[in-house]
């Protein structure tokens, strides 16, 4: 089915005559579909990223199970908040444990995930970036004790810098994210079909930008973008990998959350 064209009419659904493609795991896309859709675009849901248990629990557990040698706790998303918690219960850990400890969040999404557990968050960067959590927080934690649970691959921008700031962290694997294979045939088919070939690919992390890559390959990559394939970010960092992958970026998000990346598609259909 081809999306419907703009109209005068449609002023108040700005995305008519879309179809963008979502490439979120599969219990996150909701939330940027919904909001899209709302807004008068098809979507496509194909996942280029898939949130899994890490390989061992033990040093999440062993972290938690001695979170009161702890000063501060780092959450960077809320896949990191659902893995902490899920352990917590398995462990059944009193939350009383945890009241002493300071919280910084990246992004207003962690920080209502960490608060629905029922903790206070101290730190939230002005900007959803690592480089944003460690200007925060430089000054706040010499001498102190950090625990960052994280993804199993993810930059080190935080732990390096603010050892050097004199905290002393330790970086727990909270889950992995790895390539969902089986998007890979739906993505080329995708595509090359004009029927369910999209006009905007989303993107809201770095894994998800060299994923994307790696299930379609790069020369069909840079030919979808050839023949109309526009490009939104959600903020600098998945940009900067967008570029050093050969793609160009046609929108980005001013705030690095949904809504912003919303916006930022929005702007770009007008």
């Amino acid at each position: 089915m081809t999306p419907p064209r703009k109209t005068s009419g449609t002023k108040h659904l700005p995305l008519i005559g879309e179809r963008i493609l979502i490439g979120r795991a599969k219990h996150q896309a909701s939330a940027l579909s919904a909001q899209v859709k709302a807004l008068g675009a098809q979507v496509l849901e194909i996942p280029f990223i898939e949130i899994r248990k890490p390989r061992s629990h033990r040093p999440l557990d062993e972290a938690l199970t001695n979170i009161q040698n702890y000063d501060w706790l780092i959450l960077t998303s809320v896949n990191g908040v659902e893995a902490v918690w899920e352990r917590i219960k398995k462990l059944r850990l009193p939350g009383a444990r945890l009241k002493h400890l300071k919280i910084a969040a990246i992004g207003p999404a962690t920080k209502k995930a960490i608060e629905a557990q029922g903790l206070a968050v101290q730190v939230v960067p002005k900007q959803y970036v690592a480089e944003s959590v460690v200007k925060s927080l430089r000054k706040r934690v010499v001498g102190k004790r950090v625990l960052l649970a994280r993804a199993r691959v993810a930059r080190d921008v935080i732990p390096r810098e603010l050892r050097e700031a004199g905290a002393t962290v330790d970086v727990v694997e909270a889950y992995e994210t790895v390539l969902p294979k089986s998007s890979r045939d739906r993505l080329r088919k995708a595509l090359r079909n004009p029927k369910l070939r999209p006009t905007i690919a989303t993107f809201s992390s770095s894994s998800m930008a060299r994923n994307f890559v790696t299930l379609v390959g790069v020369r069909a990559a840079q030919d979808a973008v050839r023949e109309g394939l526009r490009l939104a970010s959600i903020g600098t960092i998945t940009s900067a990998a967008l570029r050093e992958l050969g793609l160009p970026i046609h929108a980005e998000a001013k705030q690095f959350t949904v809504p912003g990346l919303v916006n930022a598609i929005e702007r770009l259909s007008i």
